[in-house]
């Protein structure tokens, strides 16, 4: 089954370039083998169930380990 997991790391910040704790969790997601669609207020992965779920953890961490402070997460069935 496919899924869609959205994300969104605060603290925001809207000047500049995207925060690190942004950036650090869209790279682990890349590097997972997630479709991604990196945005201004969040992000949105895509993939097979077996592939998104264990890489949701690896997000995760990279998101804390480069400052986030919060991370709201979605997940749904993709369709």
């Amino acid at each position: 089954m496919r899924l869609v997991a959205e994300f969104t790391t605060e603290p925001f910040e809207v000047e500049g370039q995207p925060p690190a704790h942004a950036t650090e969790a869209l790279r682990a997601a890349e590097e997972a083998g997630l479709e991604c669609d990196f945005g201004p207020l969040g992000t949105q992965v895509r993939g097979e169930q077996d592939l998104l779920l264990p890489a949701l953890q690896g997000v995760l961490k990279a998101a804390f380990a480069g400052g986030a402070s919060q991370v709201t997460l979605q997940v749904r069935r993709d369709g």
